[in-house]
């Protein structure tokens, strides 16, 4: 087949795929799908049919942190033992509570759950997990510094079968069940924040004003950021650039570094309002080792919160 030809049947494809006749036949869920469910199909452009599901839940992630830096610094053999025993164990704590593997992708591994009783087994995964990471792994992994994060949300997510069907040895690699929809994403870049310190250079303006700029022992000062006092100037021909302000008597300029970080279980507001609702008497809850984080990220909008908890008897180990 021409490359023309090729180009010709993906465009009549894609039309068929996104035309008004093409049928979505979405249906809810409770239970975590698998990839051999029948509700769940590839496109079928003979019947013009696509079959999905849709599963409103907790998904939770977690990852190695620094595993670039990690890899780079250690010899193949050693790494492959350290993902071995990170990865082996950490399905098996997810499946301790419930949990169903439906991702791994290098060190990523993400973690759905039915929906009953989602948000208990969620948090528990994470306690284990956060557990076993610390004082488990990290115990034995001599020589590197190991450590996990782990993001959480809930919501709708819409499972979408992708990919081509093909035979032999390589099919499972030509396809795949996507989760569609905020908690899968939000709860990946929890993943990427979470057990980890951030810093940022901050620049602020110093500005002084006063009815009589030209008395100093009038002058209040005021802080403001650089750009609201960028705003506060004009150009002035030919070469001149002012302040708009009367009152502007004098400024100087400060930058410092702001630092913040995250704790190892990293979760969305509405995670943590439906683990309060279904587990009032949890004891992370009622002794406050859940705290709201004062940061917001661009994918959510509401608060997050976050946890350092593991189980007591994990620490004796």
């Amino acid at each position: 087949m021409s490359l023309v030809d090729f180009l010709k049947q993906i465009d009549e494809d894609v039309r068929n795929v996104l035309s008004d006749d093409f049928e979505i036949e979405i249906t809810n869920t409770q239970f975590v799908p698998s990839f051999s469910d029948p509700f769940i199909t590839y496109d079928n452009l003979t019947e013009r049919i696509k079959k999905c599901k849709l599963l409103k839940s907790c998904v939770l992630y977690i990852d190695i942190r620094n595993s670039a830096k990690i890899s780079v610094d250690n010899e193949a053999d050693r790494l492959a033992k350290m993902y071995s025993a990170f990865v082996k164990n950490m399905i098996s704590a997810a499946r301790y509570y419930n949990g169903h593997i439906r991702n791994i992708i290098g060190d990523r591994i993400m973690v759905v759950f039915d929906r009953k009783d989602c948000f208990k087994n969620a948090f528990n995964t994470a306690i284990l997990m956060n557990s076993i990471s610390q004082h488990i792994i990290a115990k034995n992994i001599t020589g590197i510094d190991f450590s996990c994060g782990i993001g959480i949300d809930f919501g709708e997510m819409l499972i979408v079968k992708t990919g081509a069907i093909r035979r032999g040895a390589e099919t499972e690699f030509y396809r795949g069940l996507v989760w569609l929809g905020r908690p899968a994403n939000v709860a990946s870049r929890l993943t990427d924040l979470a057990n980890k310190s951030f810093s940022k250079i901050k620049h602020r303006v110093h500005k002084a004003s006063a009815d009589n700029p030209t008395s100093t022992s009038e002058w209040i000062w005021q802080e403001m950021s650089a750009s609201k006092f960028l705003d506060q100037l004009e150009h002035k021909y030919p070469n001149k650039i002012v302040s708009v302000d009367p009152r502007h008597a004098n400024f100087f300029q400060t930058k410092y570094k702001k630092y913040w970080s995250y704790k190892p279980i990293l979760m969305t507001a509405d995670f943590y309002r439906g683990l309060a609702k279904e587990c009032p008497d949890n004891k992370s809850i009622k002794n406050g080792w859940i705290t709201k984080n004062a940061r917001t990220i661009p994918e959510y909008d509401d608060y997050l919160y976050e946890a350092d908890v593991v189980f007591t008897n994990s620490q004796n180990l």
